[in-house]
């Protein structure tokens, strides 16, 4: 007697799947999932490398439905994909790396807060339907569709957790400052989503400074480590602030500008450090936006080489006297901030 078919592992049998269970995308499913967006099935999103297979709308909602989101998510998938498909964001180049980096999806706006993202206490872990589905969801599409596979076309080392999902919201109403999609350059209020291709969250415990310059001294150590793609390239971080770290920087009157100027001038190791580490190369320094003296063992060469590359945000929770910082990768990737419209 044949034995019924079991649809979770069918998907496991193909090359459909993350390692975790998918949801099996019927046509119900997917007509469901249409009705979160506006635009037509039909529209082209764009070809994900490196592959280079066709996204259209329609494909986006089958992922969707894939990876467990809800119709109300497809707008922020649909604006996260079209995000990382933007020619300066180097998708080809991240699916490839022998790196770790991974798109983090980072959504501001009230859509998001509305659909239930979380930016909050626990916000890069579990127990989070809209955070882990809709990372779930680009990262479906970009092994489907983009046959980023380990040993096909990803010859990540060891990848990371954060390549089965990389999505938190701001915490904008825990935040001392105007949120991270303003400081790029959008309208406060405006529903956006800001990607950045880095590693996994380094935390950075201080429960005891009350100063800006003590929690940032440490953050700064977390930025410098030798092994960081930061200490010989220019290149992006990434710097989370607790809203406990923020309330400090507000008492003291800090902005983020201000957070920002510090650790750029104080982020670095000497010239000397730098050549102890396993990436020393003198090509690489010679290739700074800076004049860097070779012959001074003591020239402090900074982590951010352009301030412009420090991205800085608030999320995490109270009580929570932590922040973190997320190593960029080599700097063919930049940052990508997008307004989108639900």
């Amino acid at each position: 007697m044949t034995e019924p078919l079991d649809e979770f592992e069918f998907f496991f049998e193909k090359p459909w799947s993350d390692g975790l269970p998918v949801v099996t995308p019927t046509e119900e499913r997917i007509g469901r999932m249409l009705a979160g967006t506006r635009r037509g099935p039909g529209e082209p999103i764009g070809l994900i490398p490196p592959a280079m297979g066709e996204c259209t709308v329609r494909d986006a909602a089958v992922h969707a439905v894939m990876a467990g989101c809800k119709p109300g998510y497809l707008p922020v998938v649909l604006a996260g994909l079209e995000a990382i498909l933007a020619e300066e964001f180097a998708l080809n180049g991240i699916q490839a790396t022998m790196h770790s980096c991974a798109p983090l999806l980072i959504v501001n706006g009230p859509y998001g807060k509305e659909i239930g993202l979380h930016g909050g206490s626990g916000c890069f872990g579990p127990c989070f339907r809209a955070n882990a589905t809709i990372g779930r969801a680009l990262r479906l599409i970009l092994l489907n569709l983009g046959a980023g596979i380990p040993g096909v076309v990803s010859m990540t080392t060891f990848s990371q957790p954060s390549r089965f999902t990389y999505c938190i919201r701001e915490n904008e109403e825990e935040s001392p400052w105007e949120p991270l999609s303003a400081s790029r350059g959008l309208r406060p209020g405006q529903d956006a989503v800001t990607v950045v291709a880095c590693e996994n969250p380094k935390l950075v415990f201080d429960d005891t400074s009350r100063e800006p310059e003590g929690i940032l001294a440490a953050v700064a150590d977390a930025m410098a480590h030798l092994g960081g793609m930061n200490a010989l390239r220019k290149t992006d971080m990434v710097v989370a602030v607790s809203p406990e770290h923020g309330r400090i920087f507000q008492r003291a009157g800090w902005s983020r500008e201000d957070v920002r100027g510090w650790l750029c001038r104080n982020a670095g190791r000497t010239l000397g450090q730098l050549k102890r580490g396993g990436g020393w190369h003198a090509d690489r320094i010679s290739a700074l936006p800076m004049k860097v003296d070779l012959a001074d063992a003591a020239f402090f060469v900074p982590t951010m080489k352009d301030p412009g590359d420090l991205v800085i945000l608030v999320a995490g929770g109270v009580p929570g006297p932590i922040s973190a910082v997320m190593h960029g990768w080599n700097g063919a990737s930049r940052p990508v901030t997008r307004a989108y419209q639900t």
